[in-house]
């Protein structure tokens, strides 16, 4: 009777009272975790907000229109008629090459052709007498639509010597001199049109569907702090085989000249707009081999949950099934957790 005493003194004297713990709580879990203290882990409640399912993309700001200037002819500059940098009118002339060799040509030719048309017309009229033969007068045809030809192509040649702005734009830095030598491989400078201004971008092929002529983009530069607003107008056909991508062009304006081409832009295109969405972080999702989970906080333990998700942004992802408004989801401590843990939340933004 004694040692049975004993027995239960010592049982009572090794037993720790159950305290039913809530979320955030320091006190011990369910029955099956009895003595074990609770994990502190990073939590958020679950809150409906509007979800903007938004495209990333990189690209880059091109001229409207661009090209190098370069001449057609060789020959000697006789005069440069742009500043480096300046604004220049479409139809201005630019540049002058030495073309007095050419001209020089032109008033030989000239003088030929009227030789040729006075001996047109006396073979023409004595064709009518018959005092010479159709062979001789188709001869004097013949030479003078030859110094015709001639003529026309040396008045082309000087025309080449003059080279005129073919669109409205900032002229760059000139890289020839008066007096140098130019040639077809000679690039005199950059010409740019840069109001509007271009983007040019990419997105996966998953994504084509969603874009289409006229959607606005959103897309962001080094140097300018607010975001700039642009409009697709034209969109590759054909998917890229390799990057499987598809390249699109935006336009933007450019007034003030903010945008430079050659600046690195970071697009976004909103494709849709969800009004109370459940989104949680990506990081609190744990894969499963059949699915996807999370755990919540409820009565102080943490509890799987299966759950079905949408959109996937860079960060977070749309939750369609499994939570509702007002869960408490635990979101760091995940590999410390088991089915019915105890655990202290602290509350993360």
């Amino acid at each position: 009777m004694l040692h049975f005493k004993y027995i239960k003194q010592f049982i009572y004297a090794l037993a720790i009272p159950l305290v039913v713990a809530g979320c955030g709580s320091n006190q011990k879990g369910p029955a099956g975790n009895v003595g074990l203290k609770a994990i502190t882990v990073g939590g958020v409640i679950i809150t409906p907000r509007i979800l903007e399912n938004i495209i990333p993309a990189t690209g880059n700001v091109i001229a409207n229109e661009e090209i190098e200037i370069r001449s057609e002819v060789s020959g000697r500059i006789m005069a440069i008629n742009f500043d480096e940098g300046s604004f220049v009118n479409k139809g201005s002339l630019l540049l002058k090459i030495d073309d007095r060799e050419l001209q020089a040509q032109m008033k030989k030719l000239q003088v030929d052709e009227k030789q040729a048309k006075d001996d047109l017309y006396r073979k023409e009229k004595l064709l009518e007498l018959k005092a010479v033969s159709q062979e001789e007068y188709d001869k004097a045809f013949n030479t003078l639509g030859i110094i015709t030809a001639q003529l026309e192509l040396v008045r082309a040649q000087i025309s080449k010597t003059e080279i005129y702005a073919p669109f409205s734009g900032q002229i760059g830095l000139r890289q020839v001199s008066p007096g140098g030598f130019v040639s077809s491989t000679t690039m005199i400078a950059r010409l740019q049109q840069t109001n509007p201004v271009k983007v040019d971008f990419a997105i996966p092929e998953k994504y084509r569907r969603n874009v289409e002529k006229g959607t606005l983009i959103k897309f962001r530069v080094e140097g300018i702090d607010s975001s700039l607003q642009g409009k697709i107008y034209a969109i590759e056909p054909k998917i890229d085989p390799a990057t499987r991508n598809v390249s699109i062009r935006a336009s933007c304006p450019n007034p003030e000249g903010i945008l430079i081409p050659g600046s690195f832009a970071r697009v976004e295109i909103m494709i849709d707009n969800i009004q109370n969405a459940l989104i949680i972080p990506s990081e609190a999702i744990i894969p499963m081999m059949d699915g996807e989970k999370v755990f919540l906080c409820k009565n102080g333990n943490a509890i799987s949950q299966v759950i079905k998700t949408g959109i996937r942004t860079e960060r977070e992802v749309e939750v369609t099934e499994g939570l509702k408004p007002g869960d408490t989801m635990i979101t760091t401590g995940l590999l410390q957790l088991r089915e019915n843990t105890g655990v202290k939340i602290r509350f993360t933004k």
